[in-house]
Order: structure tokens, then sequence, then C-alpha cells
């Protein structure tokens, strides 16, 4: 068997509790998971999913910018179905 240690994570009791239940889903306890993670971080060397802020780029900012402006703006035309709009757009 391999030379094994402990440690401890404090953490949300919730986030613990539906993570046990996500990992018992899957047939493996929490331990075994944070050894998984810990495995693929080595092998990829880093976090072994993307880390980065949740921030949408210029481009996609302004095209949200943009619907909100549609959704609010009551002088927009709106249309019943896709059939609808598609005959509008071929007019």
């Amino acid at each position: 068997m391999a030379d094994t240690t402990n440690f401890s994570v404090r953490m949300d009791s919730s986030i613990k509790k539906q993570c046990e239940a996500l990992y018992g889903e899957l047939g493996i306890n929490l331990t075994t998971a944070i050894n998984v993670f810990l495995r693929q971080s080595l092998r990829v060397g880093g976090f072994p999913f993307d880390v980065r802020l949740d921030k949408p780029n210029q481009e996609t900012a302004a095209a949200l910018s943009e619907a909100e402006h549609i959704v609010r703006d009551s002088d927009v035309k709106r249309y019943s179905d896709v059939e609808e709009a598609l005959s509008e757009l071929k007019r």
C-alpha cells in the first residue's frame, strides 16, 4: 500500500453534502474524488479545468446589452413564430 497521509479541508457543509451525493451517484466517495482531482492536476500541470473570470468578451457584452434593449423596447417588432420572422426577412 502507498504511503498515505491525512489532511483537513474547510468547506461549506452544504457543498460537502451536495458533492458527497453527486460522487456517491458516480460510485465514489469524496476522498476518492479529491484524489482524482489532485492526480489529474499533477498530470496536466495545473488545474484540470479552465479557471477564469466569468466575464463575457466585449462583443458578447455588446450583444447582451442590445438584447436587453430589444426586450425592454415596446417599439421593437415582435413575431409569433419563426415562419413569421422569416417571411418578414424575405420581403
